[in-house]
């Protein structure tokens, strides 16, 4: 029956991590697959969650199934780091335990073709490439407008009002909570207010996509959009990543969050989560999600972690600081947030400066800014300079 199948074109991501590796240039740079890199260029496994895996070495004494809820602890100590403590909508609130926020999007996905398979999902572009794919996988309907201007490096705000104004009742907008991937454009506090009152004027349903809280301003603030919006609607999903901020990109940590206009609402999608979680992976992996919620069930290692995301945080913030300082060109940097910024750039660009420079990067322009070492910022800029992608 394999006969009948169409070759596929190979992952580009992961094209880029065999040509990287395949460079024996000693000055290549690596701002291509978005992953933190220490200032070894290294993706080290976090102090306290290396503390975490040898308190459950010593004290974990069952592998068996947790269900397809997964670690439950877990999901509610998550909680209040999320939404804050005692949130007004802390009633209308479920979580389950997904793998990953790519779990946690595609069961929230299924979620709603279950519930309105009519819905349209309205999506931003650019957006992070596999938000379209796992839509359609689900038999769901995107809407596309144009979220962002890379040559001005502006959000194009008249375009995402003109979307959402014209959206129809129930539809779905899909929205970055913090730090965009992949441009590092966010909303100001002002555009996410008018956004809101949107949402709740034309009654349409958020689906929250929050996978790097913590990396730009703060755990707190990071999480503000999510909370602002929370507090306005009657209902929303929340799909949510621990791969970045607790470092545990292989382990598949996640969950999904939905919230409901009342206790019987919440009851039926509660039981629809967990039926659609059972014929999807049947169970989440536990290690990842054990390793959080150790963590988060010990001040003296919660403290740690968070100390440890502080400097995560700072050195992004100063690779950010670097590259900006290097060309005025690139100033706009300096005032983007998260792991990656995006140049307006053609794919024969990327291709010239890899095979040119060295410096690898998405074929789209996108950087992941932790992959760069502060000392590493003249040669960027001479790099884009060279293929005409800089004025100055």
């Amino acid at each position: 029956m394999f006969e009948q199948l169409n070759s596929r074109p190979a992952d580009s991501l992961l094209a880029l991590i065999k040509a990287f590796q395949a460079d024996d240039r000693a000055e290549k740079i690596d701002l291509g697959v978005g992953v933190y890199r220490d200032a070894m260029g290294r993706t080290p496994v976090m102090r306290a969650v290396k503390a975490a895996e040898q308190f459950l070495l010593e004290n974990q004494d069952s592998k068996k199934y947790l269900g397809p809820e997964g670690d439950l602890q877990f999901v509610r100590l998550l909680e209040p780091i999320i939404f804050g403590t005692s949130p007004d909508f802390a009633n209308r609130l479920v979580g389950i335990q997904t793998p990953g926020g790519s779990g946690a999007l595609r069961l929230g996905a299924e979620l709603i073709q279950a519930a309105n398979p009519s819905a349209k999902v309205l999506l931003g572009t650019p957006s992070w490439p596999n938000h379209a794919p796992i839509f359609a996988s689900a038999r769901l309907a995107a809407k596309e407008y144009s979220f962002v201007d890379l040559a001005s490096q502006q959000v194009k705000f008249e375009s995402v009002i003109a979307a959402l104004s014209s959206a129809g009742e129930g539809d779905v907008v899909l929205l970055h909570g913090c730090y965009h991937n992949p441009t590092g454009i966010d909303f100001t506090m002002e555009q996410w207010q008018e956004i809101t009152d949107l949402l709740v004027a034309h009654t349409l349903v958020p689906f929250i996509d929050l996978a790097y809280q913590g990396l730009g301003d703060g755990l707190e603030q990071d999480a503000a959009p999510t909370r602002m919006i929370l507090n306005a609607v009657d209902e929303a999903l929340i799909a949510y990543s621990c791969d970045k901020n607790f470092g545990l990109y292989r382990e598949r940590v996640g969950a999904l969050y939905v919230m409901a206009r009342n206790s019987d609402d919440l009851t039926k999608a509660e039981s629809n989560m967990a039926a659609l979680a059972r014929v999807n992976w049947s169970m989440p992996p536990d290690h990842g999600a054990a390793v959080v919620r150790t963590i988060l069930e010990s001040a003296e290692m919660t403290a740690m972690w968070r100390a440890e995301l502080e400097e995560m945080c700072q050195r992004v913030n100063g690779n950010r600081a670097a590259l900006a300082a290097a060309s005025a060109d690139l100033a706009f940097i300096s005032r983007q947030r998260g792991l990656f910024s995006n140049l307006a750039m053609r794919k024969e660009t990327a291709v010239a400066l890899r095979a040119n420079h060295g410096i690898y990067m998405a074929d789209s322009g996108r950087m992941n800014l932790a992959g760069m070492q502060p000392a590493d910022a003249g040669a960027i800029v001479a790099a884009l300079r060279a293929e005409g992608c800089l004025k100055s």
